[in-house]
Protein backbone atom coordinates (compact mmCIF):
# COMPACT_ATOMS: atom_id res chain seq x y z
CA UNK A 1 0.00 0.00 0.00
CA UNK A 2 2.75 2.21 -0.83
CA UNK A 3 1.79 6.43 -2.13
CA UNK A 4 3.45 5.96 -4.96
CA UNK A 5 2.25 2.54 -6.26
CA UNK A 6 3.25 3.15 -9.68
CA UNK A 7 5.29 5.54 -11.47
CA UNK A 8 4.23 5.38 -15.12
CA UNK A 9 6.69 6.69 -17.61
CA UNK A 10 5.77 8.01 -20.47
CA UNK A 11 8.04 8.19 -23.09
CA UNK A 12 8.44 11.35 -24.67
CA UNK A 13 11.92 10.29 -26.76
CA UNK A 14 12.70 6.93 -28.06
CA UNK A 15 16.28 6.41 -28.97
CA UNK A 16 18.40 3.66 -30.28
CA UNK A 17 21.79 3.46 -28.67
CA UNK A 18 24.71 2.61 -30.84
CA UNK A 19 24.49 -1.34 -29.64
CA UNK A 20 20.67 -1.88 -31.44
CA UNK A 21 19.18 -1.79 -27.90
CA UNK A 22 16.18 0.79 -27.23
CA UNK A 23 16.76 3.58 -24.92
CA UNK A 24 13.83 5.43 -23.26
CA UNK A 25 14.35 8.55 -21.62
CA UNK A 26 11.89 10.26 -19.59
CA UNK A 27 11.88 13.55 -17.80
CA UNK A 28 10.06 13.23 -14.74
CA UNK A 29 8.08 15.13 -12.62
CA UNK A 30 8.82 15.17 -8.80
CA UNK A 31 6.02 12.10 -7.94
CA UNK A 32 7.73 10.73 -4.62
CA UNK A 33 7.32 14.39 -2.65
CA UNK A 34 3.63 14.65 -3.77
CA UNK A 35 2.70 13.74 0.01
CA UNK A 36 -0.21 11.27 -1.05
CA UNK A 37 -1.12 9.22 1.75
CA UNK A 38 -2.26 5.72 2.18
CA UNK A 39 -6.16 5.19 1.33
CA UNK A 40 -8.44 6.03 4.30
CA UNK A 41 -9.97 2.73 4.60
CA UNK A 42 -6.17 1.09 5.48
CA UNK A 43 -5.31 4.04 7.63
CA UNK A 44 -8.64 2.64 9.83
CA UNK A 45 -7.13 -0.71 9.69
CA UNK A 46 -3.68 0.67 11.48
CA UNK A 47 -6.13 2.46 13.91
CA UNK A 48 -7.43 -0.69 15.00
CA UNK A 49 -3.65 -2.59 14.69
CA UNK A 50 -0.89 -0.60 14.98
CA UNK A 51 1.47 -3.53 14.54
CA UNK A 52 0.39 -3.52 10.66
CA UNK A 53 2.64 0.03 10.36
CA UNK A 54 6.57 -0.94 10.35
CA UNK A 55 8.03 -0.44 13.55
CA UNK A 56 11.33 0.55 15.05
CA UNK A 57 12.74 -0.56 18.24
CA UNK A 58 11.43 2.64 20.08
CA UNK A 59 8.12 2.20 19.04
CA UNK A 60 7.73 4.39 16.34
CA UNK A 61 5.43 3.92 13.63
CA UNK A 62 5.79 4.34 9.70
CA UNK A 63 2.59 4.87 7.77
CA UNK A 64 4.81 5.05 4.32
CA UNK A 65 3.61 1.52 3.67
CA UNK A 66 2.20 -1.60 5.45
CA UNK A 67 4.65 -3.82 7.29
CA UNK A 68 5.56 -6.87 4.84
CA UNK A 69 5.51 -8.63 7.94
CA UNK A 70 1.32 -9.41 6.86
CA UNK A 71 1.78 -9.17 3.42
CA UNK A 72 -0.45 -12.69 3.32
CA UNK A 73 -2.67 -12.26 6.35
CA UNK A 74 -6.08 -11.09 5.95
CA UNK A 75 -5.27 -8.36 7.89
CA UNK A 76 -7.48 -5.75 5.58
CA UNK A 77 -11.40 -6.71 6.04
CA UNK A 78 -10.39 -10.17 5.27
CA UNK A 79 -7.95 -9.45 2.33
CA UNK A 80 -3.92 -9.36 2.51
CA UNK A 81 -1.96 -7.06 1.39
CA UNK A 82 -1.09 -8.09 -1.52
CA UNK A 83 -4.37 -9.42 -2.37
CA UNK A 84 -5.26 -5.71 -2.51
CA UNK A 85 -2.31 -4.63 -4.66
CA UNK A 86 -3.06 -6.85 -7.02
CA UNK A 87 -6.47 -5.99 -7.39
CA UNK A 88 -5.53 -2.58 -7.83
CA UNK A 89 -2.87 -3.32 -10.57
CA UNK A 90 -5.50 -5.19 -12.65
CA UNK A 91 -8.26 -2.00 -12.14
CA UNK A 92 -5.31 0.02 -13.51
CA UNK A 93 -4.71 -2.21 -16.30
CA UNK A 94 -8.56 -2.63 -17.11
CA UNK A 95 -8.91 1.08 -16.89
CA UNK A 96 -6.23 2.27 -18.80
CA UNK A 97 -5.77 -0.75 -21.36
CA UNK A 98 -6.27 1.70 -24.59
CA UNK A 99 -2.72 3.47 -23.47
CA UNK A 100 -0.90 0.20 -22.52
CA UNK A 101 1.78 -0.61 -24.93
CA UNK A 102 1.60 2.36 -26.63
CA UNK A 103 1.43 5.96 -24.33
CA UNK A 104 2.39 3.56 -21.12
CA UNK A 105 5.42 1.50 -21.79
CA UNK A 106 6.25 0.79 -18.25
CA UNK A 107 5.08 0.88 -15.00
CA UNK A 108 7.81 1.32 -12.59
CA UNK A 109 5.94 -1.49 -9.01
CA UNK A 110 5.78 0.02 -5.64
CA UNK A 111 7.60 -1.99 -3.25
CA UNK A 112 8.01 -0.14 -0.30
CA UNK A 113 8.31 3.60 1.00
CA UNK A 114 8.90 6.25 -2.23
CA UNK A 115 7.92 2.79 -4.68
CA UNK A 116 11.43 1.54 -3.67
CA UNK A 117 12.25 -2.12 -3.19
CA UNK A 118 13.56 -1.50 0.76
CA UNK A 119 12.55 -1.05 4.40
CA UNK A 120 11.63 2.57 5.71
CA UNK A 121 15.11 2.56 7.56
CA UNK A 122 15.49 6.71 6.77
CA UNK A 123 12.27 8.81 7.24
CA UNK A 124 12.81 12.08 6.94
CA UNK A 125 9.66 13.06 7.94
CA UNK A 126 9.41 15.29 11.28
CA UNK A 127 13.50 15.63 11.04
CA UNK A 128 13.73 11.67 12.35
CA UNK A 129 16.70 10.77 9.79
CA UNK A 130 18.97 12.81 8.32
CA UNK A 131 21.58 12.34 5.63
CA UNK A 132 24.26 10.73 6.88
CA UNK A 133 23.10 8.76 9.54
CA UNK A 134 23.06 4.99 9.86
CA UNK A 135 18.98 4.23 9.93
CA UNK A 136 17.25 2.03 11.88
CA UNK A 137 15.87 -1.59 11.21
CA UNK A 138 12.47 -1.79 10.78
CA UNK A 139 11.24 -5.36 12.39
CA UNK A 140 9.88 -4.58 15.41
CA UNK A 141 5.95 -4.60 14.41
CA UNK A 142 4.59 -7.88 16.04
CA UNK A 143 3.80 -9.39 12.69
CA UNK A 144 7.49 -9.07 11.64
CA UNK A 145 9.03 -10.74 14.76
CA UNK A 146 6.55 -13.26 14.53
CA UNK A 147 8.58 -14.60 11.02
CA UNK A 148 12.01 -13.95 13.15
CA UNK A 149 10.84 -16.16 16.06
CA UNK A 150 10.00 -18.73 13.82
CA UNK A 151 13.14 -18.23 11.78
CA UNK A 152 15.14 -18.54 15.20
CA UNK A 153 13.62 -21.35 16.28
CA UNK A 154 14.01 -23.56 12.62
CA UNK A 155 17.58 -22.52 13.12
CA UNK A 156 18.04 -24.01 16.35
CA UNK A 157 19.09 -20.69 18.09
CA UNK A 158 15.07 -19.48 19.75
CA UNK A 159 16.95 -17.38 21.98
CA UNK A 160 17.65 -15.23 18.46
CA UNK A 161 14.02 -14.60 17.78
CA UNK A 162 12.62 -12.51 20.74
CA UNK A 163 13.55 -9.50 19.47
CA UNK A 164 15.67 -7.12 16.23
CA UNK A 165 18.96 -5.88 17.24
CA UNK A 166 19.03 -2.99 20.39
CA UNK A 167 22.59 -2.17 19.90
CA UNK A 168 22.51 -0.77 16.56
CA UNK A 169 22.47 2.84 17.07
CA UNK A 170 19.87 5.49 16.59
CA UNK A 171 18.19 6.75 13.03
CA UNK A 172 21.89 9.60 13.14
CA UNK A 173 24.70 7.64 14.12
CA UNK A 174 27.28 6.64 12.10
CA UNK A 175 28.55 2.76 12.29
CA UNK A 176 31.60 3.23 14.58
CA UNK A 177 29.05 4.46 17.10
CA UNK A 178 26.81 1.29 17.24
CA UNK A 179 28.43 -2.13 19.00
CA UNK A 180 25.97 -3.84 16.18
CA UNK A 181 28.14 -2.10 13.14
CA UNK A 182 31.85 -1.13 14.30
CA UNK A 183 34.29 -2.59 12.26
CA UNK A 184 36.19 -4.42 14.49
CA UNK A 185 33.96 -7.00 16.51
CA UNK A 186 31.05 -5.74 15.43
CA UNK A 187 27.49 -7.97 15.70
CA UNK A 188 26.51 -7.71 11.90
CA UNK A 189 29.79 -9.95 11.39
CA UNK A 190 28.40 -12.43 14.27
CA UNK A 191 26.59 -15.73 13.48
CA UNK A 192 23.87 -13.95 15.19
CA UNK A 193 24.50 -11.08 12.84
CA UNK A 194 24.52 -13.41 9.98
CA UNK A 195 21.50 -15.09 11.01
CA UNK A 196 19.71 -11.75 11.50
CA UNK A 197 20.99 -10.18 8.35
CA UNK A 198 20.16 -12.86 6.35
CA UNK A 199 16.26 -13.49 7.17
CA UNK A 200 15.84 -9.68 7.56
CA UNK A 201 16.91 -8.81 3.76
CA UNK A 202 15.54 -12.48 2.28
CA UNK A 203 11.43 -10.89 3.94
CA UNK A 204 12.56 -8.11 1.76
CA UNK A 205 13.42 -10.38 -1.74
CA UNK A 206 10.24 -12.76 -0.83
CA UNK A 207 8.06 -9.85 -0.67
CA UNK A 208 9.69 -8.79 -4.04
CA UNK A 209 8.48 -11.68 -5.08
CA UNK A 210 4.92 -12.11 -4.51
CA UNK A 211 4.48 -8.45 -5.67
CA UNK A 212 6.17 -9.40 -8.99
CA UNK A 213 4.54 -12.58 -9.24
CA UNK A 214 1.33 -10.28 -9.17
CA UNK A 215 2.36 -7.93 -11.71
CA UNK A 216 3.67 -10.19 -14.48
CA UNK A 217 0.52 -12.13 -14.37
CA UNK A 218 -1.82 -8.99 -14.04
CA UNK A 219 0.10 -7.42 -17.02
CA UNK A 220 0.89 -10.68 -19.01
CA UNK A 221 0.29 -9.43 -22.77
CA UNK A 222 0.02 -5.89 -22.21
CA UNK A 223 2.96 -4.91 -24.05
CA UNK A 224 4.15 -2.58 -20.84
CA UNK A 225 7.41 -3.29 -19.12
CA UNK A 226 7.83 -3.92 -15.54
CA UNK A 227 9.82 -2.28 -13.35
CA UNK A 228 11.31 -2.15 -10.22
CA UNK A 229 13.32 0.99 -8.15
CA UNK A 230 16.35 -0.35 -5.70
CA UNK A 231 17.56 3.06 -3.54
CA UNK A 232 21.55 3.75 -4.15
CA UNK A 233 22.64 3.96 -0.53
CA UNK A 234 26.00 5.28 -1.28
CA UNK A 235 26.75 6.54 2.21
CA UNK A 236 29.05 4.88 4.55
CA UNK A 237 29.79 2.11 1.52
CA UNK A 238 33.35 2.67 2.04
CA UNK A 239 33.26 0.89 5.71
CA UNK A 240 33.33 -2.70 6.33
CA UNK A 241 29.40 -3.13 7.83
CA UNK A 242 27.91 -0.84 5.18
CA UNK A 243 25.11 -0.01 8.01
CA UNK A 244 22.94 2.04 5.95
CA UNK A 245 21.97 -0.48 3.35
CA UNK A 246 22.04 -3.56 6.47
CA UNK A 247 18.91 -1.35 8.08
CA UNK A 248 17.34 -0.90 4.04
CA UNK A 249 17.32 -4.64 3.70
CA UNK A 250 20.28 -4.53 1.41
CA UNK A 251 22.87 -7.28 2.98
CA UNK A 252 25.25 -5.85 0.96
CA UNK A 253 29.37 -5.44 3.14
CA UNK A 254 32.47 -5.76 2.37
CA UNK A 255 32.67 -9.45 2.56
CA UNK A 256 28.96 -10.34 0.97
CA UNK A 257 27.08 -9.44 -2.15
CA UNK A 258 23.96 -7.68 -1.50
CA UNK A 259 22.49 -6.62 -4.83
CA UNK A 260 22.86 -9.98 -6.73
CA UNK A 261 20.13 -11.52 -5.40
CA UNK A 262 17.77 -8.89 -5.80
CA UNK A 263 18.92 -8.58 -9.81
CA UNK A 264 18.49 -12.20 -10.18
CA UNK A 265 15.12 -12.23 -8.40
CA UNK A 266 14.24 -9.37 -10.79
CA UNK A 267 15.58 -11.58 -13.90
CA UNK A 268 13.40 -14.47 -12.45
CA UNK A 269 10.35 -12.17 -13.47
CA UNK A 270 11.91 -10.98 -16.39
CA UNK A 271 11.87 -6.85 -14.50
CA UNK A 272 14.36 -4.25 -15.32
CA UNK A 273 16.42 -3.51 -12.26
CA UNK A 274 15.76 0.57 -11.98
CA UNK A 275 18.47 2.46 -9.92
CA UNK A 276 19.46 5.98 -8.63
CA UNK A 277 22.08 7.90 -8.11
CA UNK A 278 23.76 7.79 -11.33
CA UNK A 279 24.50 11.25 -11.44
CA UNK A 280 26.90 11.41 -8.70
CA UNK A 281 30.61 10.88 -7.90
CA UNK A 282 32.62 10.12 -5.12
CA UNK A 283 34.46 13.07 -4.55
CA UNK A 284 31.39 15.27 -4.11
CA UNK A 285 29.84 13.38 -1.29
CA UNK A 286 31.22 13.92 2.49
CA UNK A 287 34.27 12.34 2.81
CA UNK A 288 34.03 11.16 5.96
CA UNK A 289 30.76 9.86 5.74
CA UNK A 290 32.82 7.13 3.00
CA UNK A 291 30.09 8.03 0.45
CA UNK A 292 30.75 5.82 -2.74
CA UNK A 293 28.04 6.36 -5.19
CA UNK A 294 30.43 5.49 -8.13
CA UNK A 295 31.56 2.13 -6.60
CA UNK A 296 28.21 1.50 -5.70
CA UNK A 297 26.69 1.82 -9.41
CA UNK A 298 29.48 -0.21 -10.75
CA UNK A 299 28.77 -3.22 -8.39
CA UNK A 300 25.30 -2.65 -9.18
CA UNK A 301 26.03 -2.98 -13.49
CA UNK A 302 28.26 -6.14 -12.32
CA UNK A 303 25.91 -7.77 -10.38
CA UNK A 304 22.57 -6.91 -13.01
CA UNK A 305 25.12 -8.25 -15.60
CA UNK A 306 25.62 -11.56 -14.04
CA UNK A 307 21.86 -11.95 -13.32
CA UNK A 308 21.36 -11.14 -17.20
CA UNK A 309 18.90 -8.71 -16.23
CA UNK A 310 18.00 -5.05 -18.10
CA UNK A 311 19.22 -2.00 -15.45
CA UNK A 312 17.91 1.19 -15.70
CA UNK A 313 18.87 4.32 -13.75
CA UNK A 314 18.04 8.04 -13.13
CA UNK A 315 19.52 10.97 -11.33
CA UNK A 316 19.08 11.04 -7.40
CA UNK A 317 19.22 15.08 -7.22
CA UNK A 318 17.95 17.82 -9.38
CA UNK A 319 21.43 18.67 -11.66
CA UNK A 320 21.26 20.92 -14.80
CA UNK A 321 25.21 21.03 -15.34
CA UNK A 322 26.90 19.30 -17.70
CA UNK A 323 29.57 18.08 -15.14
CA UNK A 324 26.81 15.65 -13.70
CA UNK A 325 25.68 15.14 -17.89
CA UNK A 326 28.95 13.72 -18.34
CA UNK A 327 28.48 11.69 -15.45
CA UNK A 328 25.44 10.00 -16.38
CA UNK A 329 26.65 9.21 -20.02
CA UNK A 330 29.61 7.82 -18.41
CA UNK A 331 27.34 5.55 -15.86
CA UNK A 332 25.01 4.78 -18.63
CA UNK A 333 27.49 3.09 -20.74
CA UNK A 334 28.37 0.68 -18.21
CA UNK A 335 32.09 0.63 -19.14
CA UNK A 336 33.01 -1.71 -16.26
CA UNK A 337 35.64 -4.34 -16.17
CA UNK A 338 33.53 -7.64 -16.27
CA UNK A 339 30.84 -6.40 -17.87
CA UNK A 340 29.88 -7.65 -21.43
CA UNK A 341 31.36 -4.93 -23.54
CA UNK A 342 28.23 -4.19 -25.93
CA UNK A 343 25.91 -3.38 -22.73
CA UNK A 344 24.35 -0.36 -21.58
CA UNK A 345 21.76 0.61 -19.61
CA UNK A 346 18.31 0.35 -20.95
CA UNK A 347 16.75 3.38 -19.76
CA UNK A 348 17.16 6.32 -18.00
CA UNK A 349 14.54 8.64 -16.25
CA UNK A 350 16.03 12.23 -15.71
CA UNK A 351 14.78 14.20 -12.72
CA UNK A 352 13.09 16.26 -12.95
CA UNK A 353 10.65 18.36 -15.19
CA UNK A 354 10.77 22.17 -13.32
CA UNK A 355 10.96 25.46 -14.27
CA UNK A 356 14.52 25.12 -13.75
CA UNK A 357 15.34 22.83 -16.20
CA UNK A 358 13.38 24.92 -18.48
CA UNK A 359 15.38 28.41 -17.74
CA UNK A 360 17.79 29.02 -21.20
CA UNK A 361 20.83 27.60 -20.28
CA UNK A 362 19.81 24.38 -18.62
CA UNK A 363 17.46 24.02 -21.81
CA UNK A 364 20.43 24.33 -23.87
CA UNK A 365 22.64 21.92 -22.15
CA UNK A 366 19.77 19.35 -21.25
CA UNK A 367 19.21 19.58 -25.06
CA UNK A 368 22.69 18.52 -25.73
CA UNK A 369 22.98 16.16 -23.27
CA UNK A 370 19.71 14.40 -24.55
CA UNK A 371 21.62 14.25 -27.67
CA UNK A 372 24.76 12.62 -26.96
CA UNK A 373 22.51 9.87 -24.95
CA UNK A 374 20.53 9.46 -28.34
CA UNK A 375 24.05 8.55 -29.89
CA UNK A 376 25.18 5.66 -27.58
CA UNK A 377 28.44 4.76 -26.28
CA UNK A 378 29.66 4.34 -30.04
CA UNK A 379 29.63 7.81 -30.77
CA UNK A 380 30.04 10.28 -28.12
CA UNK A 381 31.44 13.80 -29.29
CA UNK A 382 32.81 16.94 -27.34
CA UNK A 383 30.28 18.94 -25.38
CA UNK A 384 31.18 22.22 -28.05
CA UNK A 385 30.01 19.99 -30.89
CA UNK A 386 27.11 18.75 -29.80
CA UNK A 387 25.77 22.06 -28.40
CA UNK A 388 26.57 23.82 -31.62
CA UNK A 389 24.22 21.05 -33.25
CA UNK A 390 22.02 21.93 -30.43
CA UNK A 391 21.74 25.47 -30.91
CA UNK A 392 18.74 25.24 -33.81
CA UNK A 393 16.81 22.76 -31.79
CA UNK A 394 16.68 25.47 -29.04
CA UNK A 395 15.89 28.58 -30.67
CA UNK A 396 12.50 26.68 -32.38
CA UNK A 397 11.49 25.29 -29.02
CA UNK A 398 11.91 28.66 -26.93
CA UNK A 399 8.30 29.64 -27.53
CA UNK A 400 7.32 25.99 -26.40
CA UNK A 401 9.71 26.08 -23.71
CA UNK A 402 8.49 29.53 -22.30
CA UNK A 403 5.55 27.81 -21.93
CA UNK A 404 5.76 25.44 -19.98
CA UNK A 405 8.21 26.90 -17.63
CA UNK A 406 5.45 28.97 -16.59
CA UNK A 407 2.90 26.44 -16.54
CA UNK A 408 4.84 24.47 -13.86
CA UNK A 409 5.47 27.35 -11.72
CA UNK A 410 1.66 27.60 -11.05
Amino acid sequence: MNQNKFFLRRIRTHFHGGYGGSFHFSPSLQAENMGIPLPKWVTEEIEKDPDLAYTDQWGRRNYEYLSLGCDTLPVLKGRTPVQCYADFMRAFRDNFKHLLGDTIVEIQVGMGPAGELRYPSYPEANGTWKFPGIGAFQCFDKYMLSSLKAAAEAAGKPEWGSTGPTDAGHYNNWPEDTPFFKKEGGGWNTPYGEFFLTWYSQMLLDHGERILSSATSIFDGAGVKISVKVAGIHWHYGTRSHAPELTAGYYNTRYRDGYLPIAQMLARHGAVFNFTCIEMRDHEQPQDALCAPEKLVKQVALATGAAQVPLAGENALPRYDEYAHEQILQASSLNVDGSPVDREMCAFTYLRMNPSLFHPDNWRRFVAFVKKMKEGKGARRCWEEVEREAEQFVHVTQPFIQEAAVALMH
